[in-house]
This record gives C-alpha cells, structure tokens and sequence, in this order.
C-alpha cells in the first residue's frame, strides 16, 4: 500500500514535524500560501486552542521543505466558493505561479483552503494546471477518485480510528491522511504522532509516497493535469 500524506499552511510547528518525517524516512507534500509569508517570521499569527501560531519566513521555507514536494493552497486562504471567478482565478494562479518560482518544482496538487469549493473553483483549479484538488471529505477508499478536483483524502491525522482507516485503505492500495502542525499541543501529541510515522515506516505492506505521484502511476496524469 502506497502512504500519502499533506501539511496545510507553512507554520512554524513545520519545523518539529520535518525533523519527525525526516527521522523516519517519510514522504510528505507541503500546501503552502505564498502570498501569506512574509520575508521572516514577523507578529502575523493566530490561535488555535490557546496556542499563538506563526507562519514561517518565506525566507526558510525553501530549506526547511529541502526534499519535500510542494502543493499549492491558493495564493491568501480564501473562501474559494464565495469568491468572484476573477478572483478565484487570481488566487489559484498566482499561487501556483509563486510557488513554482521560489521552489524551482512542478506545482501539480491543489488544496482547497477551508474545504471551501465548487464547481466554478473546480474548473478555475484544473484550468491553472494541477493535477488534483484536495477536500476534507473523509472516504473509506480514496484512490482513484471519481474526479481528480474531488480528491478525498481518507482521514484527517487526529482521528481516533486511525488505524482502522488505514486498514481499511489496503483495499484500494492507498492510504491518504492529512492536517496542520499546530494542531499537536503539547509534547505528548507529537509522540503519539511520531508513533505513527514510525509505525507505518515499519511497516512491510506499505511505503510512503507522493500525491501527486500517484496519478502518473496509475497513468492518469495526462487526462488529469489541463493546461500547464
């Protein structure tokens, strides 16, 4: 079984997260929102159960996410689905168009900011050249998705049944979880976290991939990626 795994939003949390994934030889893709960072780490933050929350410099991204994949999470996080189609359109190329500049690597996947699409945002997605769209629409099989701008992923990182996704995810031959850094608060999260990763690296029956990957395997990439 191929393991996938995404990140939304380049905070500051990244950093124990890479050293975690890195320890354990594991894949991941980074969805990032250039237009959100600011040269340094400066007071732009927010909160997430108490915790403050920063966003990295855009001046360490590059070597912090060094082997990593990059994936496109619209240019300022906004509310695609109630946007004008200029302005989704601006948003979803300029992006895209950032982030292939400062990462000199194909930008091919796409995460919805929020969860928040429809069928305009969709075609605005696939017309900027990306492969697939992300959603935050748990599935029992994820892979191959009916269509690639609805790419459900088959978890989120915290839940409680996990494992008896991932279990379940054989079926298909892929298991795709996803989520944000700042969500593990305290130290005893990250373990139970690190337990994961290292657990599936252990594990025999499955290695660690990259999304977008996955429709050049299956020979989708062609029909799927539009216009580049």
């Amino acid at each position: 079984m191929v393991v996938v795994q995404c990140w939304d939003d380049g905070v500051t949390n990244d950093v124990r997260l890479v050293e975690i994934l890195r320890r354990h030889g594991a894949k991941a893709t980074f969805n990032l929102n250039p237009g959100l960072h600011s040269k340094g780490r400066v007071e732009t933050r927010f909160k997430y159960k108490g915790q403050t929350v920063s966003r990295l410099g855009w001046d360490e991204v590059r070597d912090l996410y060094s082997g990593f994949t990059i994936a496109n999470h619209s240019l300022s996080h906004p509310d695609l689905a109630n946007c004008s189609m200029a302005d989704a359109r601006r948003n979803v190329k300029e992006g895209r168009d950032r982030l292939q500049q400062h990462f000199n690597q194909p930008i091919l996947g796409f995460a919805y900011p929020g969860g928040s699409y429809n069928d305009n945002v969709k075609q605005v997605v696939r017309e900027a050249g990306h492969t697939y769209a992300r959603t935050v629409v748990p599935v029992a099989q994820c892979f191959p998705p009916a269509d690639p701008m609805e790419f459900h992923p088959n978890c989120h990182h915290e839940v409680t049944d996990f494992w008896d996704c991932y279990e379940k995810a054989r079926e298909s031959g892929v298991f795709y979880f996803w989520g944000h850094s700042y969500e593990m608060i305290n130290d005893q999260m990250w373990s139970l976290f690190e337990e994961k990763i290292k657990r599936i690296s252990n594990d025999s029956g499955s290695e660690w991939g990259v999304v977008a990957d996955l429709f050049a395997w299956a020979g989708l990439s062609r029909e799927c990626k539009g216009t580049t």
